[in-house]
């Protein structure tokens, strides 16, 4: 019986769709919903520490957020960074 119900399926629905995933428009769609949000975070944070007058704190933090902001917003950053520690090392990179 369930020969008969797939074969009177079309083969176009049981076949695999020939798209790719892709991914690229994931990373922008999660860029515009986490960056704004990851901007207040930020922002609270460091007002907090200036508020409470911990500078020494407030500049890690400025320094921790910038860092983590440019992985975030920069797509091709730690790929490009790998690739030049290589070639600084020596190792062929293909």
């Amino acid at each position: 019986m369930l020969h008969h119900i797939f074969a009177s399926i079309p083969y176009d629905l049981l076949a695999a769709p020939n798209d790719e995933l892709k991914t690229d428009q994931l990373a922008d769609w999660l860029r515009q919903i986490f960056g704004p949000l990851f901007l207040v975070i930020v922002s609270i944070v460091a007002i907090f520490f200036l508020f409470t007058r911990e500078i020494t704190r407030f500049v890690q933090f400025i320094l921790l957020a910038i860092g983590i902001g440019v992985v975030f917003y920069v797509p091709n950053i730690i790929e490009t960074t790998a690739k030049a520690i290589a070639t600084a090392l020596g190792v062929d990179v293909s």
